[in-house]
């Protein structure tokens, strides 16, 4: 198993530090060697800074595996976006020279050069690939009797052909490490479409963007599921904060409960919803917490 370093994007250390936390007790408990990334920047953000100019795009993604090659690590996300912007990066710069070498004219100017030795790594995919849900399920001290509403994300399984995490439409990886946990991961409608953020969408058309997320939280919602999980702080927010901002758009009132992967896994693992920063969630459903101190305390 190699060494990692963990790489944060924008959106944990500023929004949701829970998740942060959530996930170095789980990394820790699970002995992975993994390390800060000093210096890292924006991943930068896949659907907006590639639209408009590849070659910063790639520069910038550049320097941030640049420095994780530095210290000899492959590169752990935790963030559908980051994992998006930069494995896609680290697949171009590896296959095309032309790439390569254009974008290292910029990087020499900060003194640094890209050399494609590491890889870019999704917590999911790579818990999924080096433990397994078994292995998993092993692990687990508390077993969650929870059904989630699983939210997947656009850039954890596409472009299929670089992920190769199996099926698009009906992929089942991140579900099985859902059940590993004794959580059950709950069919709905429309569980593989888009949380209504990405692509600039939530930025630029923000009522818009809620419509999307309305959508799916009705679904959701008439599915009986007691929380939704992800892996990605940006679908994260758009859940989360998206519930208070359709709460006064449009009157109306969700209250469903949003985990990032890390989290439920931490659950599971033994620690208390507070220490996992579960409490920090704008969504703080009473009956949800309840529930999980007569289970997990």
């Amino acid at each position: 198993m190699s060494k990692l370093s963990l790489f944060l994007g924008c959106i944990v250390p500023n929004r949701y530090p829970g998740i942060e936390k959530a996930t170095q007790l789980c990394l820790d408990k699970l002995d992975i060697d993994c390390s800060d990334l000093p210096g890292a920047s924006c991943c930068p953000a896949p659907g907006v800074f590639r639209s408009f100019d590849k070659p910063t795009w790639l520069a910038l993604a550049g320097r941030n595996i640049v420095l994780s090659e530095e210290l000899g690590c492959d590169v752990l996300t935790i963030c559908n976006g980051c994992y998006g912007s930069l494995t896609d990066a680290n697949h171009e710069l590896k296959e095309n020279v032309a790439l390569k070498k254009s974008t290292n004219v910029h990087l020499g100017k900060i003194g640094k050069k890209y050399e494609g030795t590491v890889d870019v790594r999704h917590i999911v995919e790579f818990l999924y690939d080096e433990f397994g849900p078994e292995k998993i399920k092993e692990m687990v001290v508390k077993p969650l009797d929870l059904k989630v509403a699983l939210h997947y994300g656009c850039h954890l399984v596409k472009p299929s052909k670089e992920r190769q995490l199996g099926s698009v439409e009906q992929p089942t990886f991140f579900d099985e490490l859902i059940e590993a946990t004794g959580a059950k991961s709950i069919d709905y409608p429309d569980k593989m479409a888009c949380c209504g953020a990405g692509g600039g969408v939530r930025s630029a058309l923000l009522e818009r963007s809620l419509e999307m997320t309305k959508h799916k939280l009705s679904r959701i919602r008439d599915a009986g599921a007691d929380c939704i999980v992800n892996a990605c702080p940006f679908c994260h927010l758009q859940f989360d904060s998206g519930q208070a901002e359709i709460r006064e758009k449009f009157a109306l009132e969700y209250n469903i409960p949003v985990l990032h992967y890390s989290q439920l896994l931490g659950l599971a693992l033994g620690f208390p919803p507070v220490e996992l920063g579960i409490d920090l969630n704008i969504i703080t459903n009473k009956e949800f917490f309840e529930k999980l101190r007569g289970r997990i305390e």
